[in-house]
C-alpha cells in the first residue's frame, strides 16, 4: 500500500506514522511504525507500507489500514540513530518510558559517541511543547524528583560527570498523571538539551501530566550499567530498541 507524506512547513521535518492493520471484520490485528526522514520544506514524498506478517497472508490495502498517530520533528532536532553520531559527538535519546499506579517515568540517555572527553554537571534543559511545537506554559519543572510522589530520590545534588568516548550519562523525567480540579494537560513533545547552550533534540514522550502542573527531572549521573543494559536507576529501568524519537523500534 502506498501513502504520501506532505511537509507544509518551511524547514525539513522527519515524520513517524503509526498504522493499525485491520482484519476483514475491522478488528485491529497489529500496529506498524514507519519513519519518513527529512521531508523537505513544502515537499511530498511517497512511501510503500509493507508488512510481511499481515494476518493470514492477506492483502494489505487502504481499507484495512488506519492511522493511529503522526509525530513530526524538525529534522535537525531528530535524535540520532545508533548507527550515526552527531557533529557534537553526543547522542541524546529518550527511552519508551514506564508507568505504574499513576507514576510515569521516561529515561534520558546521553552517549559520548565522539572522540573527545565530555564533562557536564547538573540537569538536562527542557522546553515543553504542544502538538504545534509551541511552548506549554504553566508547568513547573522541578529539579529533582523528590517532590513527585513515589518517584524515589535522586541520590543527592548534581555531581560532575566526565564521559570518555563510548561512555554514557543518564537522567530521567518523572510525573504523576493525577487528574483533580482544572484542565488536564498533555505535552506531546519535549525539546531537550544536555545542558544550556547544547544542541537541542526533540523527543515525543507524550507527557500526560493530568492537573498536577509538575514535572520532575533528575540530574545527570554516570551510567555504570553498561551500554546495553537500559537506563539503570536514573532512568525508567526498561531496556529496548529505540526509534528516532526515543520510542521502541517496530519489528
Amino acid at each position: 500500500m502506498q501513502y504520501d507524506v506532505t511537509n507544509p512547513e518551511d524547514e525539513p521535518f522527519t515524520y513517524t506514522i503509526t498504522f493499525s492493520l485491520m482484519d476483514e471484520q475491522g478488528r485491529a490485528m497489529s500496529n506498524v511504525e514507519e519513519t519518513v526522514a527529512t521531508v523537505g520544506a513544502g515537499k511530498t514524498v511517497r512511501r510503500t507500507l509493507e508488512h510481511g506478517g499481515y494476518p493470514g497472508g492477506g492483502v494489505l490495502d487502504a481499507g484495512r489500514v488506519r492511522i493511529l498517530d503522526v509525530e513530526r520533528v524538525p529534522s535537525d532536532e531528530t535524535p540520532a540513530p545508533a548507527s550515526s553520531c552527531p557533529a557534537s559527538g553526543l547522542r541524546l535519546t529518550a527511552d519508551q518510558g514506564d508507568a505504574a499506579m499513576g507514576l510515569r517515568v521516561v529515561g534520558l540517555r546521553l552517549e559520548n559517541c565522539g572522540s573527545r572527553t565530555y564533562s557536564l554537571e547538573g540537569y538536562p534543559a527542557l522546553q515543553l511543547l504542544d502538538a504545534e511545537h509551541r511552548p506549554v506554559e504553566g508547568i513547573e519543572i522541578l529539579r529533582g524528583t523528590d517532590g513527585i510522589p513515589m518517584a524515589g530520590g535522586d541520590d543527592g545534588p548534581p555531581r560532575p560527570v566526565t564521559l570518555r568516548p563510548g561512555e554514557s550519562a543518564v537522567s530521567g523525567l518523572a510525573w504523576r498523571n493525577t487528574t483533580e480540579f482544572g484542565e488536564a494537560v498533555t505535552v506531546p513533545y519535549v525539546r531537550v538539551r544536555a545542558e544550556a547552550g547544547s544542541d537541542p533534540v526533540m523527543v515525543a514522550p507524550h507527557l500526560d501530566l493530568g492537573t498536577t502542573g509538575e514535572l520532575g527531572v533528575r540530574p545527570w549521573r554516570k551510567d555504570e550499567t553498561g551500554p546495553d543494559r537500559g537506563m539503570g536507576d536514573s532512568g525508567s529501568g526498561r531496556a529496548g530498541g529505540q526509534g528516532p524519537y526515543g520510542r521502541p523500534s517496530s519489528s
